[in-house]
């Protein structure tokens, strides 16, 4: 991880997705690609280390790199913007309840509260949030220190389902779920639901699986309604349940699992 001084600003970045599983990170004991060695060290995805490479922030050994077939040792000083980076010695997964007017972000320029500051102190490791909540919205949001995990749930071709509670400041009529459950297109962008239900006169439950940016307030807007909560209620097999708005838990190991894809979840917890 990188090891932070107390002068030194933190650098935004963003992964473009609980009962901790602590695994230790081992020695390197054979060449590893530098984005690797980024994403290992808990720093972003592969792809995202990529361009940290590409914009020459990366350094090994003192000498700035941007070639993509570098390969590290155990015994190379590695640095991300003049700052030393060390592999983990743990991998987090975390859930948080983010609440409203909190960003997800490593940093804010406009110094709003940051939803990773509501995580426990006593976590040494840097987490990222995997994908994001707008600043007004709330609910579930995962953290981790694993690139390649935050890689593959962040993606849209893992086709996660994200499900929303939305509670509008007017009454919903029933054009609004069927154009949504249909594929509307808004400025050239074509908004679908994966699924949509209304369970209330002011109340939608909507699944979604790419995740547009702002796309819930998009369709709304359109539609002239205006959501007043926002609550994002599960991601995949992870519920939000009764955790509290501010609280966090390590994700369970059949969760971290059943996100990867390298685990089907039980048809029938019964059976």
């Amino acid at each position: 991880m990188i090891e932070r001084q107390q002068d030194a600003p933190q650098q935004g970045m963003e992964f473009q997705p609980a009962v901790e599983t602590s695994r230790a990170v081992g020695p390197l004991v054979t060449p590893l690609r530098l984005q690797a060695f980024l994403a290992h060290a808990g720093i972003a995805s592969r792809r995202a280390s990529e361009k940290l490479i590409a914009d020459g922030r990366v350094s090994v050994n003192g000498q700035r790199i941007t070639a993509m077939g570098t390969r590290v040792l155990p015994a190379d000083v590695v640095q991300l913007d003049g700052i030393p980076v060390k592999a983990e010695s743990a991998l987090r997964y975390l859930a948080l309840n983010k609440p409203p007017e909190y960003i997800c972000s490593s940093s804010d320029p406009q110094n709003r509260p940051l939803a990773l500051e509501l995580l426990p102190r006593d976590i040494r490791e840097r987490l990222y949030n995997v994908g994001r909540l707008d600043f007004l919205s709330c609910g579930l949001i995962l953290f981790t220190n694993d690139g390649d995990f935050a890689a593959v749930v962040g993606h849209p071709r893992s086709e996660i389902e994200k499900e929303y509670i939305v509670e509008a400041s007017g009454v919903i009529n029933d054009e609004v779920p069927e154009a949504f459950a249909q594929g509307i297109e808004i400025e050239g962008v074509l908004y679908k639901a994966r699924e949509i239900e209304k369970i209330g006169r002011k109340i939608l439950r909507i699944c979604l699986v790419e995740g547009k940016n702002r796309e819930i307030r998009r369709v709304f807007s359109f539609f002239h309604l205006h959501p007043v909560k926002l609550q994002r209620i599960r991601i995949g097999p992870v519920l939000l349940g009764n955790l509290r708005s501010g609280e966090s838990r390590p994700l369970t190991e059949n969760e971290k699992m059943a996100l990867t894809g390298r685990v089907k979840k039980k048809k029938n917890e019964e059976d």
